[in-house]
């Protein structure tokens, strides 16, 4: 059977989801390896708002632990920083044991991409990291490995898989 990746990230918001998560999908079978994709699960039409949220919420939590690994899309969204759900779903992978593996296309390290006037401040004064990561520290330590995009991440990812 085929290691089983949850494949998390913003990618749910984009207006072809469904497309690029099929895209994904098709990456990961060409590697060896079998895509979970959040959008993957059926949300009952009766439910709205909340009680929507929450069977969102448990249906990717227990996709996250049954699968293998996650390859995470760490890109900016919204700002600066990778998308919020994307950074707890790979917290909870770590916290279950499960490698991580990211792809995003930034370039170097925090303070770089930042490009303040003021060296290591932001443009609301606020201390940027000085650790020479791509990423703050908390998911810049936790990943078995990183790559500039889904599709070398998807090729790394299933030698790492293969190494295991």
């Amino acid at each position: 059977m085929a290691p089983q990746i949850y494949l998390a990230g913003f990618d749910v918001f984009r207006s072809d989801a469904i497309e690029h998560g099929a895209w994904l999908k098709q990456l990961c079978a060409a590697h060896g390896l079998s895509g979970l994709y959040p959008m993957d699960n059926q949300l009952p039409v009766d439910l709205t708002g909340t009680q929507a949220a929450q069977r969102i919420y448990a249906d990717n939590v227990q996709m996250i632990r049954r699968c293998d690994a996650v390859l995470a899309n760490l890109n900016s969204f919204r700002g600066m920083e990778p998308d919020s759900g994307t950074a707890f779903e790979v917290g909870m992978a770590v916290a279950l044991g499960k490698p991580v593996w990211a792809y995003f296309s930034a370039s170097g390290d925090l303070r770089a991409q930042h490009g303040s006037h003021r060296p290591g401040v932001d443009c609301q004064g606020f201390t940027v990291e000085d650790f020479g990561l791509p990423r703050n520290l908390m998911l810049a330590c936790s990943w078995v490995g990183c790559s500039a995009n889904a599709e070398r991440a998807v090729q790394r990812l299933a030698a790492y898989m293969k190494e295991m």
